[in-house]
């Protein structure tokens, strides 16, 4: 139960934090894009975890690729099954299905470093639910 009410907290911290992220971006959001920041910061919270003595530059790549799986996953169902049009990377360079893109992948790596430095902040939050 306790285990159910931490990743409860992280995700809801991710889903809300990527959601606000998203409005000063582009002004506008979805709320698929609230439940997709939430499984990303779960995923890297609960990766980090294990990860305590690895690089910085190795936390960033490996929370640009989880990120980029949930982005391409998430904008496989919600942009190309559904049609929600969501997001759509067609006209960047080097994209796959306009779902993801190497451009934005970088991005997730740059933005994991706060990211990390979150993770880090919440363990001792988290450790008081």
């Amino acid at each position: 139960m306790k285990r159910l009410k931490e990743d409860g907290f992280i995700f809801s911290i991710g889903g809300i934090t990527y959601g606000l992220i998203e409005l000063l971006w582009r002004r506008y959001t979805h709320w698929t894009m609230i439940i997709t920041g939430g499984v990303c910061f779960l995923l890297l919270y609960r990766c980090f975890a294990k990860m305590a003595n690895i690089s910085l530059f190795k936390k960033c790549l490996t929370g640009s690729l989880i990120i980029t799986i949930v982005e391409l996953i998430v904008g496989c169902i919600v942009n190309l099954q559904f049609k929600l049009h969501v997001w759509d990377y067609s006209n960047l360079p080097l994209n796959l299905w306009g779902q993801v893109s190497l451009l934005y992948s970088a991005l997730w790596g740059v933005l994991t470093i706060p990211i990390c430095f979150l993770c880090n902040k919440m363990k001792a939050v988290v450790k008081k639910i």
